[in-house]
């Protein structure tokens, strides 16, 4: 079983505890326990309270970045021609 040690609690909520602890006729382990048991959400979610976007707006957003890249634009080549270009240049005396 897994050791959780907690630092730096203020004496007011230790004591707060101690006292709900001592009320339910047990540690303050195993209240604490309990607390987490009945506090910790079943799902994951994040602490910032941001909701998690679904698939649907994830592509959307993906695809508004798609279109935003300077490669869309004509800017810059395609990394496939570079790549055969290059190729062309150093193997053409093997070939």
């Amino acid at each position: 079983m897994a050791t959780l040690q907690i630092e730096n609690i203020p004496e007011e909520l230790y004591t707060k505890l101690q006292e709900l602890a001592d009320a339910q006729n047990c540690s303050i382990s195993a209240f604490a326990i309990a607390l987490l048991e009945t506090g910790l959400p079943t799902e994951t979610k994040p602490l910032s309270g941001k909701r998690k976007k679904s698939v649907t707006e994830l592509l959307a957003e993906i695809s508004r970045r798609r279109e935003s890249r300077p490669a869309n634009m004509g800017m810059i080549l395609d990394s496939t021609a570079l790549i055969r270009e290059d190729r062309d240049k150093y193997l053409a005396p093997f070939l």
